[in-house]
């Protein structure tokens, strides 16, 4: 059966959520490592693509995720602000751009930036763009279509919008939106013409199916990187005493998603700092050809120079 569906990926054609529940229990991590890492090759290349983020806006979130820290709802002590000062962000970018990161992104809280503050972030990204030529980014919520088009037209390239799960779980954490609001966001980013990442959060209590159904369905969406975090569970939050999800299932889910997403980007963002270093290795040669570097949004994340190291140690060219 292995054999069948890493032929038909090779030509591009992504597994069904089905076939990967069986590969699941038919075989082994090893072997579904090697199966994922000879698709990566063939349809990607030796290449890693990395991306380094900004909490642009922090806290005061009136969505109700019960992953995040930085929701209202929630008193979990993070940092809150409006707009990150104008020197941190170009700080930031400096040094991106310095390590050879290839993207840089502007994060928000919240539901979607307001009108107003939409033209001050796309002054920044007009500003950046003077200062560097790091591939632009935004994730700033629920956009419409008019809203994006100024990003765009600040040199916003690539929006991003993660699903977070697949769409029958996602009621389960969160009642403020809905996955059909995602989708419609991300229909808008590619109708002015932006590239799109979605992805989501693995460990929030999940099944496989809903973690297969995320990677499907951000495929279907049109995604071209498909980030997979791990639940760092925040004080405070409804998922703080959700149990830590297994080193050998998290590799397993990356080469999964590999399998059923063959040609995008499976970008390993927040939570590698909580694996082993053989496991991410394992990760690296088993599907993942993307990774988030640096600081996450309210958590702190990976040195860069320590990820080059690794990535050359894994045969993988940053």
């Amino acid at each position: 059966m292995l054999e069948e569906i890493k032929s038909r990926a090779l030509e591009g054609i992504g597994a069904t959520i089905e076939e990967a529940l069986k590969l699941n229990e038919l075989y082994d991590t090893e072997t579904l490592c090697q199966a994922a890492d000879e698709v990566r090759r063939a349809r990607c290349g030796n290449k890693i693509d990395t991306c380094s983020i900004v909490n642009a806006r922090s806290g005061r979130c009136g969505e109700d995720c019960k992953w995040c820290a930085q929701s209202k709802h929630y008193n979990t002590g993070v940092t809150e602000y409006e707009i990150v000062p104008e020197g941190e962000m170009m700080a930031t970018l400096e040094r991106a751009t310095a390590a050879g990161v290839k993207r840089f992104s502007l994060v928000t809280s919240g539901r979607k930036v307001a009108p107003r503050d939409l033209d001050r972030f796309c002054a920044l990204y007009r500003k950046a763009r003077q200062r560097s030529d790091i591939f632009l980014c935004a994730s700033m919520g629920l956009l419409n279509r008019d809203e994006l088009a100024k990003l765009w037209d600040a040199g916003v390239r690539r929006y991003h919008c993660n699903l977070e799960t697949g769409s029958t779980y996602f009621a389960k954490l969160c009642t403020t939106h809905t996955t059909e609001d995602k989708l419609a966001t991300i229909r808008a980013a590619r109708e002015v013409g932006m590239q799109v990442c979605s992805g989501g959060i693995i460990g929030m209590g999940e099944s496989l199916f809903d973690r297969l159904q995320m990677t499907a369905e951000a495929r279907d969406a049109g995604a071209v990187s498909i980030p997979m975090n791990i639940l760092n569970p925040i004080p405070g939050t409804p998922l703080e005493n959700q149990p830590p999800i297994g080193e050998d299932e998290v590799v397993r889910t990356a080469a999964l998603m590999r399998l059923v997403a063959p040609d995008v980007e499976i970008r390993f963002a927040g939570g590698r700092a909580r694996m082993s270093p053989r496991a991410v290795e394992m990760m690296l040669r088993g599907g993942i050809n993307a990774a988030l570097v640096g600081d996450m949004l309210t958590t702190v994340g990976n040195d860069i120079d320590d990820d080059r190291a690794l990535f050359d140690r894994v045969g993988l060219e940053m």
